[in-house]
């Protein structure tokens, strides 16, 4: 099924059919718009109905039975960690017919996912109505990709640096290229293909502008759709100067817990009847209050997670009662933004951010965690916290892994560690820059 899924990406009808399948697309976009016109109570009921069914499901599942017949909030809160150590215990019935996933995620700890194929269109249907807000028709519309697409030789600095799809209309841009010396081409490519919106890493975005506005130029893309990575205030400045865009963004994750969306800075709103959304107390700041977002899936009947903790802290106002931080969690008042998730790169000898590195730890089973330090723009140390299992063609396909994102230019050693380095808060950065 994952291969069938990746082939249908580079089918325009196939893709269609697989993220629009009428029915369910249809029933998303108008459970979200029933929902944006109700009030609190009734997105309430909708979800305490909707997550009647999602537990009954869950109970199903080895983990699930563990469980029992139970209310929502008689189930524990759920770690990547637990999910890591046995997926398949979080599996509702074949997944014959599900599409399989996996994410490195931000702290660099690989997961195994499996997706229904109705909740595929629940995701753009979600993603959709952003795009339609901003009068552009998702299904036709010209669009320009710069994220963490690898389609090229990360040493092959001549151009093309994109390829096209979906007739003509999707130009994919290789972010792992884009230096000061192949700005002007990228800034010419845009402009000669005029796309209506531009979806993008924020850190791709950064460092776009943040080029075309050194070499005194301005592109015009109407809309700029930004995901992945949390998106800095001063980034949407900066598309606004070199783009004259409109910016949205969105946050969610592999696991499909949560989606929260914003068109204006410091106003960001979680889409009711996506997921079921907790908030967690994590600490407070001077202006703000810390919370962690726990999500219960509404819509993957393949894998069904009920109070995932995300481990993404979300910003809200100071000193919010229980109603108010109810509110937010079913979209009916905004919070202040994305804390955690701020894309890490690794920087190229050439000045290229290289994103997207969550992934170099896919198809390795037994690597528990990962973490990357960048000693110079030469020279990268991977530590690894190694499975039982793991050995030498472990750690050939690592280095593998490795030689396809990162140019030749760039040394790389492999070490086995007990445990990665650690902040002085107590988290583990997946990538650590020692040089600037």
């Amino acid at each position: 099924m994952k291969r069938l899924a990746a082939r249908a990406k580079g089918l325009w009808f196939a893709n269609n059919w697989l993220r629009r399948p009428p029915m369910i697309y249809q029933r998303a976009r108008s459970v979200f718009d029933e929902l944006l016109e109700k009030g609190l109570e009734e997105r309430i009921e909708w979800t305490e109905r909707r997550l009647v069914q999602v537990l009954d499901r869950a109970s199903g599942t080895a983990y699930g039975r563990k469980m029992g017949s139970k209310p929502l909030t008689s189930w524990p809160y759920l770690s990547k960690e637990t999910v890591k150590t046995d997926p398949g215990a979080f599996v509702a019935g074949s997944v014959w017919l599900a599409v399989p996933a996996s994410t490195g995620g931000s702290s660099g700890l690989p997961l195994k996912l499996w997706r229904s194929l109705g909740s595929l269109a629940v995701e753009q249907a979600a993603l959709d109505r952003l795009l339609v807000a901003k009068g552009i028709d998702p299904r036709r519309a010209r669009r320009a990709v710069l994220r963490g697409e690898s389609f090229k030789d990360p040493s092959d600095f001549s151009p093309p640096f994109w390829r096209f799809g979906d007739r003509g209309r999707e130009m994919v841009m290789s972010s792992l290229h884009l230096t000061p010396g192949t700005a002007p081409v990228y800034v010419d490519q845009l402009a000669a293909f005029e796309p209506e919106y531009l979806w993008v890493y924020p850190s791709s975005l950064e460092a776009l502008c943040a080029l075309v506005l050194q070499q005194g130029g301005r592109l015009r893309v109407p809309v700029v759709l930004s995901s992945s990575e949390v998106l800095p205030q001063r980034v949407r400045g900066l598309a606004s100067a070199a783009l004259g865009c409109q910016v949205i963004d969105y946050y969610g994750q592999a696991e499909r817990v949560a989606f929260a969306y914003s068109f204006q800075e410091r106003e960001y709103r979680f889409l009711p009847g996506y997921a079921h959304v907790e908030l967690l107390p994590a600490g407070s700041r001077e202006d703000y209050d810390l919370y962690e977002v726990v999500g219960t899936c509404l819509w993957n009947t393949a894998m069904p997670l009920i109070r995932y903790r995300t481990g993404d802290l979300v910003r809200v106002s100071r000193g919010l009662d229980e109603k108010a931080l109810t509110e937010i969690c079913h979209g009916c008042a905004s919070f202040l933004g994305v804390e955690g998730r701020e894309q890490e790169y690794v920087i190229s000898p050439d000045g290229a951010r290289l994103i997207g590195l969550n992934h170099l730890a896919w198809g390795l089973d037994d690597v528990i965690q990962m973490q990357i330090i960048q000693k110079s723009r030469q020279q990268l140390r991977v530590l690894v916290v190694a499975g039982p299992r793991y050995n030498a063609d472990s750690e050939a396909q690592l280095m593998s892994n490795l030689r396809a994102y990162f140019p030749a230019s760039m040394s790389t050693e492999v070490d086995r560690v007990e445990r990665l380095h650690r902040t002085a808060s107590g988290k583990t950065p997946f990538i650590i820059r020692e040089v600037d």
